[in-house]
């Protein structure tokens, strides 16, 4: 069964390295709510959603026969 840990791991190093993190001493999970939505990069902001469709392509039977999309 495949996984989104790749994914999920790259999320994780891209918020580390964002302000939100190091310069305004949040949490990972803090970050990733909407009210810090702007101290997030784009980058880590389109990681999130390809996991967001990763997890959803876990769940979905119909893209479970036809794979993921990314």
């Amino acid at each position: 069964m495949p996984s989104c840990k790749e994914l999920r791991q790259e999320l994780v190093n891209c918020m580390l390295k964002s302000d939100c993190v190091l310069i305004k001493r949040n949490t990972v999970k803090e970050c990733l709510q909407p009210e810090h939505a702007e101290d997030v990069p784009k980058e880590c902001q389109s990681i999130r959603k390809s996991l967001f469709e990763c997890r959803r392509g876990l769940l979905d039977m119909r893209t479970r026969f036809r794979g993921n999309k990314t």
